[in-house]
């Protein structure tokens, strides 16, 4: 059986799904917050928000990057056809499952739900094992990740709303170690290959040091939110985090990639990580203005780290030049804003709060439908230099 080339390579319909979600939930969510308009859903609305953002949305971009990263790391066949056509499968039926979960029993919801990254891990892992590849450890963040949504299920199945917003908090954490792990990785890799063909010489130096530091203080911070989360210990942890996260990514140079928006996004995406730590340390300690500090590593953070890897991945395995067109430009300063305006918009705009989120949510709906726009067509299409994949 032909497969279309969306089933081609496993970024595709992963980043498409991605996209499908994030400009479909948020504007969903905000009219259900403004209007009333029904969700399809008996769970308390802030922990549907959460949870379809968090396994639903990031899930589906984090697939995307596994499936495509693991083939290189691994230098074996990429992932495409029914195995492919399966997992995408699983994701979707969950994501329809939880769409309309008023209508079905709560447990079939949750294994419905919960079989996607066990079904992720199942493809994944044969390869990484095969070449006893150094990524291998990625997998038990990975099923950590997992664990956060059995615990979030159980809470819900239990009618306990704190334990399922625990596990969201403790999810997002998780993320935010994946995020300093990967963009650690590549936001250097990028940033001197991008400066060196504008001429630069030795275009970034990293410091000793820098990476564990960063890497254990994530840890820490996952590890606090487990056992003693929203507490003072909680914020100084944070703050420690923030300090050394802001070290590391000052080493890499940004300001002198202003001009190259496929990079600097990377950047960007890096640095709401130290701001949003900072702004929990104080929301911890009771300044009303950081109240909001969540979305600072949600929508800062993990949504536009997974806005840069996917449009650059899009291109560069579609066999496109790394140049992104001026609506993607676009939608990262609109994510951006999205951004600022869901943190701080609630202190210092004249709005209501249902006004403030109505238009953090225009503004990242907008960010989505262009990058939809541009990249659907990419990633639905064959390759433009008529390689496979």
């Amino acid at each position: 059986m032909r497969f279309p080339a969306l089933f081609g390579y496993g970024f595709r319909p992963f980043f498409l799904a991605a996209l499908l979600a994030a400009a479909l939930l948020i504007p969903w969510w905000a009219a259900s917050l403004a209007w009333s308009v029904p969700l399809g859903t008996s769970w308390p609305p802030s922990l549907w928000h959460g949870h379809e953002m968090l396994f639903g949305f990031i899930t589906a971009a984090i697939a995307g990057f596994l499936l495509t990263a693991v083939p290189s790391w691994t230098g074996e066949r990429g992932f495409a056809g029914w195995p492919l056509l399966l997992v995408t499968t699983l994701w979707v039926l969950g994501r329809a499952c939880v769409a309309t979960s008023a209508f079905w029993p709560p447990a079939l919801v949750a294994a419905v739900d919960l079989l996607f990254l066990p079904g992720l891990a199942a493809l994944v892992l044969p390869p990484l094992v095969r070449a006893r590849n150094r990524n291998t450890p990625l997998l038990a963040v990975l099923a950590a990740f997992w664990a956060t949504d059995v615990a979030f299920y159980w809470g819900l199945l239990h009618r306990d709303s704190g334990l399922a917003r625990h596990a969201l908090l403790v999810g997002i954490d998780i993320v935010l170690l994946l995020v300093t792990v990967i963009g650690g990785r590549i936001i250097p890799a990028f940033t001197s290959s991008g400066l060196t063909q504008r001429g630069a010489a030795n275009p970034v130096r990293t410091w000793a040091g820098t990476t564990a530091s960063s890497v254990i203080a994530m840890l820490a911070v996952a590890v606090v939110d487990v056992f003693a989360p929203e507490t003072a210990a909680a914020g100084m942890v944070a703050l420690v985090a923030a300090i050394l996260q802001a070290v590391r990514l000052a080493q890499w140079g940004g300001l002198r990639t202003l001009r190259i928006p496929i990079v600097w996004v990377l950047h960007l995406s890096y640095l709401w990580l130290p701001l949003g730590l900072a702004l929990k340390a104080l929301a911890l300690v009771g300044v009303s203005f950081a109240a909001f500090y969540l979305h600072t590593l949600t929508i800062g953070t993990a949504a536009t780290m997974i806005v840069a890897v996917m449009t650059r991945a899009s291109l560069g395995h579609t066999g496109r030049p790394l140049v992104v067109a001026r609506p993607t430009a676009t939608a990262y300063v609109l994510l951006t804003v999205a951004g600022a305006v869901r943190v701080l918009g609630p202190a210092y705009l004249p709005l209501a709060y249902a006004d403030v989120i109505l238009l953090a949510a225009g503004l990242w709906t907008a960010a989505f439908v262009l990058l939809l726009w541009v990249y659907a067509p990419i990633l639905c299409v064959a390759r433009a230099d008529g390689k496979p994949g």
